[in-house]
Order: structure tokens, then sequence, then C-alpha cells
């Protein structure tokens, strides 16, 4: 009994930690208030996004051989300090160069965050309540990218000023770290790392490769999903930065809603005809994106590219796992590298729309990993 009341001490902490995982995606919004506070183009300002994602691309086996070295706890604490001192910088020094090096060390400590956090949760539960526990965080996950846009408007309009997200954030990253802190999880002796020739040298098998770009460009829907989603308000409804956040949220939202959704489907349907199915509804939703005006009509299409979306990373991820399963362990490491999708497409969006004059542009983008992705639905088998 002693044991379990100590699992559940352990377990809420924890948890607690994929919250604060979430907090990158409130990069989509904030693009938005950046931009007109230092009346930035839109192709400067959409590099803001690939501050945050690029870090997956340089940190990721980085961070998996440190997390072997000092530990697993010790190393979601450290993601924790640097996300912490990012969000205090623009805080204390608010101008153009202190916001970019803030959401760089909020991505430096997402990168670590998300490559120790799920390892530190199976020291603290096991067999099913492991999979439970795994569906739980993901959930707060999405409850903290979900409430982030909120969180922002909210410190805009009641506070006076977006900037008091970072304080905001910073605070509830120190309470996660103390209240992680407060608890003894026990960790089992560290394995070998892989390195990066080993992890990487996976790119050699074609099947591998192009399912680590499907996982850049399912990526790159959801960061540019985010972001297209209040601009689209802000240009085609006359929306204000702080009444765009709707948008976004309401993608996180429905986005949330697929995910669970779809926990159950694809225990009933084979995953290669989920994935079609529902990449082909993204692709026809976006499409109708790019002529209409309305704001529910926009809200519509968004909650349907994200519910439809929801389920993608991890059917990719799982294709990959399928395909060489053998080496899950060099896999994993190499898909959430693939994270740093979000620093690519981007700025991509800002350049097209830039060059065309509206936010089409980023719909353009959008749609080109989508027909990816469609791609990888029809053409790639696996196991």
């Amino acid at each position: 009994m002693k044991e379990k009341s100590v699992s559940v001490k352990a377990l809420l902490p924890v948890l607690f930690g994929f919250f604060i995982m979430g907090f990158c995606d409130v990069v989509g919004i904030s693009v938005g208030f950046v931009k007109k506070d230092f009346q930035l183009s839109e192709t400067v300002a959409n590099f803001l996004p690939s501050m945050v994602f690029l870090w997956f691309l340089l940190l990721a086996v980085p961070a998996a051989i440190l997390m072997n070295r000092i530990g697993r706890k010790r190393t979601v604490l450290v993601s924790m300090f640097i996300t912490i001192v990012g969000m205090l910088i623009p805080f204390v020094d608010y101008n153009m160069i202190t916001c970019f090096v803030a959401f760089a060390l909020l991505g430096i400590g997402n990168t670590i965050l998300q490559v120790s956090l799920n390892p530190l949760l199976t020291n603290v539960v096991k067999g099913n309540v492991l999979a439970s526990s795994l569906t739980a965080g993901q959930v707060l996950k999405a409850v903290s990218s979900f409430c982030g846009p909120f969180i922002a408007a909210f410190a805009a309009s009641v506070l006076g000023n977006w900037q008091y997200l970072f304080p905001i954030f910073a605070g509830l990253t120190l309470l996660s770290t103390f209240w992680l802190m407060a608890v003894h999880i026990r960790e089992e002796a560290p394995e070998q790392a892989s390195s990066w020739g080993a992890t990487f040298g996976l790119l050699k098998d074609r099947t591998i490769f192009l399912l680590f770009l499907g996982i850049v460009f399912v990526v790159g829907v959801d960061v540019g999903t985010n972001m297209v989603a209040p601009k689209l308000l802000i240009e085609r409804c006359g929306f204000t930065e702080i009444e765009s956040a709707v948008g976004p949220s309401t993608y996180f939202a429905f986005r949330t809603i697929g995910a669970f959704i779809g926990t159950f489907l694809l225990a009933r349907v084979a995953g290669n005809k989920y994935f079609r199915v529902n990449i082909l509804v993204a692709i026809a939703g976006l499409l109708v994106l790019f002529f209409v005006s309305g704001q529910y009509a926009i809200l519509a299409l968004i909650a349907l590219i994200g519910f439809t979306c929801s389920s993608i990373f991890s059917l990719v991820f799982s294709m990959a796992i399928q395909a060489r399963p053998e080496k899950a362990n060099e896999i994993s490491g190499l898909m959430v590298t693939g994270i740093f999708g979000g620093a690519v497409v981007p700025p991509l969006m800002g350049y097209l729309t830039d060059l065309l004059g509206s936010q089409a542009g980023s719909l353009f983008v959008i749609l080109g990993c989508l027909c990816y992705l469609l791609y990888c639905s029809f053409g790639i088998k696996t196991k």
C-alpha cells in the first residue's frame, strides 16, 4: 500500500510535466504579436517557430546521451530550468532579439523534455497503467496547447500586455520543477545511448527516409495550421490579435477530440485506411479554405484539419517501427528529430505569403505537406 502511495505521488508531478511540454505551441499565436510589436515582414516573423523547432534536429540525440549520463529525472529538471530562464528573459528586457532568444530556449527546453519525460514515466508506472498514463500525458499536453492562446489573450486584454504570458509560463514551470524535485523516483541503470551515426544511418533505408520526411511534414502541417489560423481571421474577418486566439484554440480542441476518437477507431480499422481517409478529407478541407471568408466557415475548416490530422503523427511513427522493429530505439530517436519540420515549414509559409500578398501563400505550403503525406499513405508499404 505504501509503495502504491509513493507511485501516485510521483506520477502526478511527472504528468504535470506534459502540461509544460505543450507550452511550445503558443508560438503560433505569439507570431502575430511579435510581428505587430516590431513591424516585421511575414518572412522574418515566421522564423520565430524555427527558433523553437530547430532544436529537435540538433539536440534530440545529444539529449538522449545526456539522459543516460545524468538520469531521466535530472534531465527533465534541466529542461525545465532552461524553459524558466527563456521565459524570464523577454519579460526583463523585451526586444526582438530577446524574443527570439526566449523562444530558442523554449525550444531547447522542450526538446530535452520530450526526449526525457516519457522514459521517466516508465520508472513510475508499469503495464496497462503505463499505456493509460501516456495517454493522460498527451491529453494534458493537448490541453496546454489549447489553453496557450487563451493565456496570451488573457495577458493582453486583462493584464494589459501579452508579454505577461512569459512570467505566467515561467511560474507554472517553476511549480512543476519544485513538485518533481520533491518526490523520489527510482531509476534503472542507464543503457548505452545510441550514437548520431547509428541513428541517422537508418536514413539509408528508403522506407525509413520517406517516413522520416513524413514526420517532418506532419509537424509542418501542425505548426503551420496553428500559425495560419489566427492570421486568416485577422486578414479575412478583421479580427484583432486578441480575438484571433480562437483560431489556434479551435484547432487544438478538435485535434484533442480527434486523437481520442482515433484511439478507439484504430482498434477496429486498419491504420493505412484510416491514414488515407483522413488525409484526403484534410486536403479537401484545406482546398475549401482557400475560398471562404466567413469566421465560422474558417473555424469549421480549421477544426476539420485538426480533427483529421490528429492521429497522423502516431500512424507514421508506427509505420516506421513496423518497417524495422529491431531498430525501434534508434527509430524513436530519429522520429523525434523529425519534429524539426516545425522549423522548416513556417519560413516557407512566410516567404510565399509575402510573395503572394496574402495568407493563401501559407495555405499552399501546408497543402504541399499534406500531398506528401497522401503519398506516404498510398505509396509506402510496411509489415
